[in-house]
C-alpha cells in the first residue's frame, strides 16, 4: 500500500511538472531564446539580436510569407553567421518563425476595441 502512495505520489509530481514546463516553454518563447543565442547556426560568436536587436528590422518579417522567411533566416545563417542553414521543418526553424511573428513595429500599439453602443 505503501508502494502504491509513492508511485502516484511520482506520477501526480512528474505530471504537474510536465504542464508547468509546457506553459514556460511555447515555441515563441525557445523561438526568442534561439534569437539571443550566439551559438545557433555559425561559428561568428553573433546571435540573430546582435544585429536585430530586439527585432530590429524585423518587425514586418512575421508578415511575409512562411518561406520568405526561411530563405531569410538561411541567408543570415549562412551569410552573417558564416555557418550552416536550417532545415526549413526543424524545430529551431519553427520556433524562430514563431518568435518571429510575436515582433510588433515600433510604435504599433494593439487595435483598440470600440465601445458597445446601445443599452
Amino acid at each position: 500500500m505503501k508502494l502504491l502512495k509513492i508511485i502516484a505520489f511520482i506520477s501526480i509530481t512528474m505530471l504537474l511538472a510536465s504542464a508547468v514546463l509546457a506553459t514556460h516553454h511555447t515555441p515563441e518563447d525557445r523561438g526568442k531564446a534561439l534569437f539571443n543565442d550566439p551559438k545557433l547556426g555559425g561559428t561568428e560568436g553573433k546571435s540573430c539580436n546582435s544585429c536585430h536587436p530586439d527585432g530590429k528590422g524585423l518587425d514586418k518579417a512575421g508578415s511575409k510569407a512562411e518561406g520568405k522567411t526561411q530563405e531569410a533566416i538561411n541567408s543570415c545563417m549562412s551569410n552573417a553567421h558564416k555557418g550552416k542553414t536550417l532545415e526549413v521543418n526543424s524545430e529551431q526553424m519553427k520556433d524562430l518563425l514563431s518568435y518571429i511573428k510575436t515582433l510588433k513595429p515600433a510604435g504599433a500599439e494593439p487595435a483598440k476595441k470600440k465601445p458597445a453602443v446601445g443599452c
